[in-house]
């Protein structure tokens, strides 16, 4: 099997759809020796900010001299993005060959009657693969969706379970209330385990807290109010952060946005703990270069200047929110606006928080099956904005905007993280 054949046989797993629960991928796993297993695990579940605060994180032991495995999703322009080591994805070939091996052991267990594994089961599985015969110290693991059936959750242990900003977001199956949201994502907690929460609505934390009781688990919440922001900028920001009695002044990150702030504040808390714990060796100076160093494409990110470009992965509510009161920090003419939104997202409350800053909109559409056709999303959008264009095509959107645009003005892509890859991709082969 070669790298374009193993990405194609893990592609068409989607017909298989998603599955949430465990016994599936436990029992691929098994048949490959449970390489899952005594790992040291880094759990990182929530709706929003999982990305980021896993890359800080692993950005951090990195620094301080460990081999980290790094497990995200989905991918901004190539699949190997998802499984990385040391900021390295992982290579072609190796995939391949993890993958053979993978649908080898897949073919046993249907012969045997089980169902076939989806494709986030067997992604999943190639990267504990990987991070086993690599033999990383850490693997900082991103939930893919909820966190109690999600796949990642077959580890048995982790050293922390880290948990990001809860919203409503796949509702259709981790449930309509913040509560039902949060019961999903607290299922990656352990027994007698460590949990560190960003600070949630009251709701969601009151389930955090009954899951970690429930578990003999110890809560620690993020003190997002000690956190001192110093600077926000178009090149990251600056803050000060107090742990106990001491006060880590002048935190710099490379990432835009007030968000990303307290994004990594959540990293370096849980750094701070397990070093406070025994359970990691680093210094201050190895935390500051983590913290500087790390790089999460696709969010507030700019790819160009003059007129600034600009991508954003915001995909629901929250994310949508965040945008807007980012844009509105930026110095700019006008705003030229392009969308694309997938039809299962909570499009009406996306378009309503981002659509009324723009001064004119160019619609394109996703190159996914799940996409909104431009013209059902123009209906939406058509309520509070008419400087409307459509352009289909994601390439002659990008042309469409810059038409558009002046050096002084600002062209913002968002709504979708599969709009933004290839937003990204395009214009820097361009460029």
């Amino acid at each position: 099997m070669n790298y374009v054949e193993a990405l194609n046989y893990i592609n068409d797993k989607n017909k298989f759809g998603s599955r949430l629960g465990l016994d599936v991928i436990g029992k691929l796993l098994d048949l490959l020796g449970n390489p899952h297993l005594n790992m040291k695990y880094i759990h990182v579940a929530g709706t929003n900010g999982k990305g980021s605060t896993s890359a800080h994180i692993a950005s951090i032991l990195k620094e301080a001299g460990y081999r980290v495995g790094l497990f995200t999703s989905p991918y901004l322009e190539r699949f190997n993005e998802r499984i990385s080591i040391n900021g390295q994805d992982i290579p072609n070939e190796r995939l391949a060959k993890i993958t053979e091996k993978v649908k080898e052991k897949v073919e046993i267990m249907l012969q045997e009657g089980y169902e076939h594994p989806t494709t986030f089961e067997i992604v999943t599985t190639v990267a504990f693969v990987y991070f086993k015969e690599e033999n990383v110290d850490f693997t900082v693991l991103e939930v893919g969706l909820g966190g109690r059936a999600d796949s990642t959750n077959v580890i048995e242990d982790s050293y922390v379970s880290v948990i990001t900003t809860l919203d409503y977001d796949h509702t259709d199956v981790l449930g309509d209330t913040l509560g039902k949201i949060a019961y999903e994502k607290a299922g990656i907690i352990k027994e007698n385990g460590l949990v560190i929460s960003y600070p949630q609505e009251e709701e969601a934390f009151k389930v955090i807290e009954e899951v970690a009781m429930e578990k003999k688990a110890k809560l620690i919440l993020c003190p997002m109010e000690k956190v001192e922001i110093i600077h926000l900028g178009q090149k990251g920001g600056v803050f000060n952060f107090q742990y106990g009695d001491k006060i880590y002044k002048d935190m710099e990150i490379s990432l835009i946005g007030e968000h990303q702030v307290y994004n990594a504040t959540l990293a370096l808390m849980t750094i701070l703990i397990l070093r406070d714990k025994g359970l990691i060796q680093v210094t201050g100076e190895q935390i500051r270069k983590g913290l500087k160093n790390t790089k999460w494409p696709g969010r507030l990110e700019i790819l160009k200047t003059n007129p600034t470009f600009l991508i954003d992965g915001a995909h629901n509510l929250q994310g949508a929110k965040t945008l807007a009161e980012s844009i509105k920090r930026f110095k700019y003419n006008r705003l030229i606006l392009g969308i694309a939104i997938l039809k299962d997202k909570d499009v009406g409350h996306i378009v309503e928080t981002i659509v009324p800053l723009a001064d004119k909109i160019v619609i394109t559409e996703v190159n996914m099956p799940r996409k909104m056709e431009a013209e059902a999303l123009e209906k939406i959008i058509n309520k509070y904005n008419k400087n409307i264009y459509i352009e289909k095509d994601i390439k002659k959107a990008i042309d469409k905007s810059f038409e558009l645009a002046k050096d002084e003005d600002l062209i913002v892509f968002g709504g979708s993280l599969y709009l933004i890859g290839d937003v990204r991709k395009i214009l820097l082969k361009n460029n």
